[in-house]
């Protein structure tokens, strides 16, 4: 027998686990498009300390959670193909 179980975050648990100088947990819906260059340039403009990867098609990634990090899931040309987020 499977089970499965869905858990569900409360943001403001969520924020102070991170501790009080945490930024809020963000998405990028209007970089989709873009070249990975000119997204890691707005990105980091919002977010001084991100640590951007570039993650390019059909490539395996970790499912661990960094508060700096934001992946940038990109096509075969190089254009950003989902929201960037945090984690």
């Amino acid at each position: 027998m499977n089970v499965v179980m869905i858990l569900e975050l409360d943001t403001g648990t969520y924020g102070q686990l991170l501790g009080p100088n945490a930024a809020s947990i963000k998405t990028w819906p209007g970089l989709v498009g873009l070249t990975a260059e000119e997204a890691e340039k707005k990105i980091k403009e919002e977010r001084p300390g991100a640590q951007v990867q570039v993650v390019p098609p059909n490539n395996f990634v970790t499912m661990d959670f960094r508060h700096n990090r934001v992946r940038l899931y990109v096509d075969s040309s190089g254009k950003v193909e989902r929201p960037p987020s945090v984690g």
